[in-house]
């Protein structure tokens, strides 16, 4: 994998664990030579992530749309920084750039786009790993929702698998790095 995309919240939580999580995945993407794909923000855990890796001289490609760059919310330190029109276009730009994605901690916006590189995964659109950084047990509740979607038959259970799971960086890499579809197990075990 030479890049990975990043969804993760623009604020920092409850918890100083997700920013320390946010840092370690940052430099682990520097010293793996992985490009970061992100939001293209200063604030929150994007920021986090995006500065840390700058730090530890990895590349950067932030993907912001124009209207949150009038706001001054873009990290102009990006080795690259894509403007866009819409909301719409940064997901398809960063999932154009990235050869695999991680969903760290993070609000409405970041499940609206795990969840929808996870749908474009399912209707054949992709078959690029994606995995959760499940900092601090934060995606539990999300595992056992998607248990029951399974149980309920809502939700195939070979599409659920698709979706990694670790609790640090490190870990959570080295899953991801193996082949999309070759992983077996429940992702919320890793």
């Amino acid at each position: 994998m030479n890049s990975i995309a990043v969804f993760c919240g623009a604020k920092h939580g409850t918890s100083p664990l997700f920013t320390e999580a946010a840092r370690n995945l940052g430099i682990a993407l520097a010293e793996r030579e992985i490009t970061l794909v992100y939001g293209g923000g200063h604030v929150g855990l994007m920021g986090e992530v995006a500065t840390a890796c700058l730090a530890a001289n990895g590349r950067v490609i932030g993907v912001i749309p124009e209207f949150m760059v009038v706001r001054e919310l873009a990290l102009e330190a990006c080795s690259e920084l894509i403007i866009v029109d819409s909301m719409h276009s940064r997901k398809a730009k960063m999932a154009e750039l990235a050869s695999g994605f991680i969903a760290m901690p993070g609000g409405f916006g970041t499940l609206d786009e795990l969840f929808e590189i996870l749908t474009w995964s399912q209707i054949g659109l992709h078959a690029k790993p994606v995995g959760l950084l499940n900092t601090a047990n934060y995606y539990d509740s999300l595992a056992k929702f998607l248990e029951e979607a399974v149980a309920a038959g809502f939700l195939a259970e070979a599409e659920y698998r698709k979706l990694q799971s670790a609790t640090t960086p490190a870990a959570l890499l080295d899953i991801l790095s193996v082949l999309p579809g070759s992983i077996e197990g429940q992702w919320w075990k890793a």
